[in-house]
Order: structure tokens, then sequence, then C-alpha cells
């Protein structure tokens, strides 16, 4: 997956996600708005097989990206910790 930072502003962030799907972009928003300090989070997508989707987070208090990046981390912690109790069940 390859990102574009589209547009970037002091309480807001707007990024093209070029092959991203909703399998990534649905746990990703959620996740997202979790966090306090996130306003909005949302994507736009277009046609599937012609556009890209688009990820614009608004924040009330700190850096967008940083919100971004802390859901990022959440997201992979929670992938990695099922993983995990999956092949300790199955061996």
């Amino acid at each position: 997956m390859e990102l574009k930072l589209l547009k970037k502003q002091k309480d807001m962030i707007q990024i093209e996600l070029m092959n991203a799907d909703d399998t990534l972009l649905y746990p990703l928003i959620h996740q997202l708005l979790l966090d306090d300090s996130v306003e909005d989070a949302s994507y736009t997508s277009g046609h599937p097989r012609l556009d890209n989707a688009v990820l614009t987070v608004r924040v009330k208090d700190g850096k967008p990206q940083s919100a971004l990046k802390k859901a990022a981390r959440a997201l992979a912690s929670e992938y990695a910790s099922a993983r995990e109790i999956i092949e300790k069940k199955l061996g």
C-alpha cells in the first residue's frame, strides 16, 4: 500500500491510499474514532476500480498525523495479539 499526502493543515490531514480496501479502512476509522482527540475520521472511495480511497482525519487537539500513527500502532498490536492467541491455541 502506498500513501500520498493530499492536504495537511493544523487540525486536519487528507491522505490518498493506493490499493486500500474496506478491510483496512473500517478498522482504521473505528480506531481513530475511539481517540478522544479525534473530531472526525472518514474516507471516500469513489469507483472501486478507478479511484483510490481518500482518508480524512480532523482533530480537536494535537496533530492529526499523531492520531493516525497512534491508531495504526493500536491496530498492529491488536492483530499481533490475535495472531499469538491463534498460534498458541492451534499449535
